[in-house]
C-alpha cells in the first residue's frame, strides 16, 4: 500500500513497490493495490479496503478483480485505523470500508458479513435490512451509461470498453440511455467533492506546505474551475465555507438519488485509463498523466471517483474487457443510497452473461 494511503499506486519503504500482475512495469492500483494483486493471482481468496478517493475501485479495475465500495456508514470503520490506535466507533467523512473479490458471488458474501451498525455505536438501537435487488434479470435493468467527464479525459480504450457493454446490454434487453434530464452537474458535483475532500486532508499540511497552498490559492483566478483550483481551494478552506459546501453536497445529493427514480444504475470508468506506469516522483502533485497523448494532471484521476463517494453512493466495480497489450478494464456500477444489492446483483448478471475475472496469463 503507499504511505498514507495517498496514492493510486503501492509502494513504501518496508514493502518496497507492488507491481501490477498484468504487467509488472505498471501500478496495481492503490491503496488497496497489494490486495488487488495478491486476488488476481490467487494468493487469498477475498481482501478488504478503504475508499476515499477510488482506493478500492482504482486497484479493481487495474488488476482485473471485482470491489464493492459500500454505501456510505454501512460498514462500521472500528478497528480501522493505523496499529496501535484505539479500535473505537467513529466515522469519517467520505471513506468507507469494503470487499473485494474474483466474484460478485464473493462480494455479496463478504458485505453480508461486513455490513451492519457497530453494536457499540449505531447497533445499540438499529438494525440493517437492506432491500433486495431491484431485479434479478439482466434485461429488466434501467441503465444510464456516461463515459464522458468534463473535468477530465478517458482514454478511448476505457471509453470503447463502456460503450462496448452499453451496446450488448441493450441487445439483451436493458433500456440503456447516456443521457438523462435529471442528471446532475458532473462538473460541479465533482469540484464540490474535491474541495470536501481536501479540506479533509487541511489538518495534515507542514507549515511550510501550510503557507505555499495558502499563496498559490490567493493567486487562483475566480474563474479557474479546474479539479487543480478546486484542490488548492480545499485545502485553505475556512470552516465557513467548508459548511457552504456542505449545503451544496446536500443538494447534489438529492439530485443524484433523484436520478434513480429513473434508472437502477449508472455505468461509468473507475477510472480515466488503465494502469498506467510507475511513477514515484516527489512531489507526487508534479506528476502527469498521459492520456491519449495528453498531460493530465496527476490528481485529477480524482474524477470518477466523486461521484459515489461524496453522494454516499454504492459502487461496484466488475472487470468487463481488455486492451490489445491485454490489460485488465473495469465498469464502476453506481446504485441508489442503500441500494448495494443492486449493484453487485447487476455486476453478477454481467459476470454471468459476459463473461468476468480471468488470472494474469503468466500464472
Amino acid at each position: 500500500m503507499p504511505v498514507d494511503l495517498g496514492d493510486w499506486q503501492s509502494y513504501n519503504e518496508v514493502y518496497a513497490t507492488t507491481n501490477n500482475p498484468w504487467d509488472f512495469g505498471r501500478s496495481p492500483g492503490g491503496s488497496s493495490g497489494g490486495a488487488a494483486a495478491a486476488l488476481a493471482v490467487g494468493f487469498v481468496p477475498l481482501e478488504l479496503g478503504s475508499d476515499i478517493g477510488g482506493s478500492l475501485r482504482a486497484p479493481a479495475h487495474f488488476c482485473g478483480v471485482f470491489s464493492h465500495k459500500p454505501s456510505i456508514d454501512l460498514v462500521p470503520l472500528r478497528g480501522a485505523g493505523p496499529p496501535q490506535t484505539p479500535a473505537i466507533p467513529g466515522r469519517v467523512d467520505f471513506a468507507v470500508a469494503g470487499p473485494m473479490a474474483r466474484s460478485a458471488t464473493d462480494l455479496a458474501l463478504a458485505l453480508a458479513v461486513l455490513a451492519g451498525p457497530d453494536e457499540l455505536s449505531d447497533g445499540i438501537g438499529y438494525k440493517l435490512a437492506l432491500p433486495p435487488p431491484r431485479h434479478d434479470r439482466l434485461g429488466d435493468f434501467r441503465v444510464l451509461a456516461i463515459g464522458e467527464h468534463p473535468l477530465c479525459p478517458t482514454s478511448a480504450t476505457v471509453s470503447a470498453a463502456l460503450d462496448g457493454l452499453a451496446d450488448r446490454l441493450a441487445k439483451l434487453g436493458c433500456t440503456v440511455l447516456r443521457t438523462s434530464a435529471k442528471m446532475p452537474d458532473l462538473a460541479l458535483t465533482t469540484r464540490n467533492y474535491v474541495e470536501l475532500l481536501s479540506a479533509f486532508f487541511n489538518t495534515d499540511l507542514a507549515p511550510d506546505d501550510r503557507l505555499r497552498v495558502e499563496a498559490a490559492a490567493q493567486a487562483l483566478s475566480p474563474d479557474d474551475l479546474s479539479i487543480a483550483a478546486a484542490r488548492l481551494r480545499g485545502l485553505t478552506m475556512t470552516h465557513a465555507a467548508w459548511i457552504k459546501m456542505g449545503r451544496v453536497r446536500s443538494g447534489l445529493r438529492a439530485r443524484w438519488q433523484a436520478l434513480f427514480q429513473d434508472f437502477d444504475v449508472v455505468l461509468c470508468p473507475p477510472m480515466p485509463t488503465v494502469a498506467f506506469p510507475h511513477d514515484h516522483s516527489s512531489p507526487m502533485g508534479a506528476r502527469e498523466l498521459d492520456i491519449d497523448g495528453k498531460k493530465v494532471p496527476y490528481y485529477n484521476q480524482l474524477a470518477w471517483a466523486g461521484i459515489a463517494t461524496s453522494n454516499g453512493l454504492p459502487a461496484t466495480t466488475v472487470p468487463i474487457a481488455h486492451t490489445d497489450s491485454g490489460l485488465p478494464i473495469g465498469v464502476q456500477i453506481i446504485g441508489g443510497y442503500l441500494d448495494d444489492n443492486t449493484t453487485i446483483a447487476f455486476a453478477g448478471l454481467v459476470e454471468r452473461e459476459f463473461g468476468g475475472f480471468t488470472p494474469p496469463p503468466s500464472l
